[in-house]
């Protein structure tokens, strides 16, 4: 199975994420991680366009643990038709379960955007600004849309490994 998540930066989708991946055994694709590999990695400054690349590398990822029957969990902001799309080719006959994560207070999101420290598995965390500025199409054929204004991280995970459990033949 994959399990696909999309939403904002700060929304909480990677807490979301690695606790369903944690509960699960699954392994956790983190579009983050796969972009300091290439960009620290190649000695390059955080905000280098590297374009699709992380994307491209978590798509050849996933399809070969899904080859050897793991469940896959995807995080990324994954903003547009294009890259959903992508990931659903990915699943061709696995089982494919799509989250989105919404934080529909939005002084709590921008708390949580402003509050982020640094993480050193991921590249420098974006600014409120840049977060409203992002493009961000909505997913209303999601299978779950979760708001984590109502929601914590570990009700949220709960919520979608029961969403798995019911679609993994």
């Amino acid at each position: 199975m994959l399990i696909v998540f999309s939403g904002l930066p700060g929304v909480g989708k990677s807490s979301i994420a690695a606790a369903v991946a944690r509960r699960l055994k699954a392994a956790w694709l983190r579009i983050d991680v796969i972009e300091v590999a290439l960009t620290r990695g190649l000695g390059l400054p955080d905000d280098a366009d590297i374009g699709s690349a992380g994307y491209e590398i978590a798509y050849d990822l996933a399809r070969a643990n899904l080859a050897l029957g793991l469940t896959v969990v995807a995080d990324s902001v994954n903003p547009i038709a294009l890259t959903r799309n992508a990931w659903r080719a990915v699943a061709a006959d696995a089982a494919c379960l799509e989250v989105e994560v919404v934080c529909s207070d939005l002084a709590e999101h921008r708390r949580r955007v402003e509050g982020r420290l640094g993480d050193p598995a991921a590249l420098s965390p974006p600014t409120w600004a840049e977060v409203e500025a992002r493009r961000y199409e909505p997913w209303p054929e999601a299978q779950l849309r979760l708001d984590t204004a109502m929601l914590g991280a570990d009700a949220a995970a709960t919520v979608v490994c029961d969403a798995a459990r019911r679609i993994t033949p």
